[in-house]
């Protein structure tokens, strides 16, 4: 029997976005389109890295392309922090990004037009910025987790995790393509809903969330999210395992988990 080797991971990247309200943070829940990954399932916004993120290195602004690659351990590093902002707008509308006086968009519906068109690949995404005067918000994001797709699943990513606070003024939109709906849900309410089965999360969400039950404030989130890479984050991939017939992905440290060999 010819053994098939297992698919190789798509870099990838994804955003949790907060936001401050009575008693903990909100946090945004995407609902993903029906036969896509992780389909009618709530996720966190973002996607994978294209080709071509590189050309738009040059309208990052707020961490020099070294500090970014010692914090992700690579040396391509912006072009995930990029790909996650480019994603999360055209995803969701909400732009994390400075005009030359350091102020963000506040009224983000006016770039419609052009939010579509980056979507569509019929502008380039870094000749949108330029045209509006913008650059990246690369310092907004805060790096704090890293996620392998199990081995034996078809489709594969490697996906790096930031934590950003919402712009002032600035809200969600869904595509209505990609997206079909939004939360803005604390980390205890999304998992309440999760075990009354009224919310579908995966693992990784689900995991992330957990984490993040105990903060009562953006400001302790973030603060948390930012200490993580300076005590080192490794790969997290779940292992499928079945005990008593039922299929489980455990990661380390849980019950079941492998030993290593």
């Amino acid at each position: 029997m010819t053994e098939i080797s297992p698919a190789t991971p798509r870099p990838s990247a994804t955003v949790v976005m907060v936001r401050d309200a009575e008693g903990a943070p909100e946090i945004l829940l995407v609902r993903r389109r029906a036969g896509d990954a992780f389909g009618e399932s709530y996720t966190f916004p973002g996607g994978v890295i294209d080709p071509d993120e590189l050309n738009a290195r040059p309208v990052c602004q707020g961490r020099s392309e070294d500090e970014a690659n010692s914090i992700l351990g690579v040396d391509d590093a912006l072009d995930y922090y990029g790909a996650v902002i480019r994603e999360l707008f055209e995803e969701t509308g909400i732009l994390l990004a400075r005009d030359t006086n350091d102020n963000w968009p506040a009224d983000t519906a006016i770039y419609a037009e052009q939010r579509v068109a980056v979507d569509r690949c019929e502008m380039a995404w870094p000749d949108f910025l330029r045209s509006e005067g913008l650059c990246m918000a690369i310092d907004a994001l805060h790096y704090f987790a890293w996620w392998i797709t199990p081995v034996v699943s078809p489709k594969r990513w490697t996906t790096r995790f930031f934590a950003a606070a919402l712009p002032p003024g600035q809200d969600a939109e869904v595509d209505g393509k990609e997206l079909t709906h939004s939360r803005w849900l604390t980390a205890s309410e999304a998992l309440r809903l999760r075990r009354a089965g009224q919310l579908k999360l995966p693992q990784p969400t689900r995991r992330n969330l957990t984490l993040m039950a105990d903060f009562e404030t953006v400001d302790a989130l973030l603060d948390w999210a930012r200490s993580r890479y300076r005590s080192g984050i490794t790969s997290i991939c779940p292992v499928q395992v079945f005990v008593d017939g039922q299929e489980l992905y455990p990661i380390p440290g849980d019950p079941h988990y492998p030993e290593p060999a």
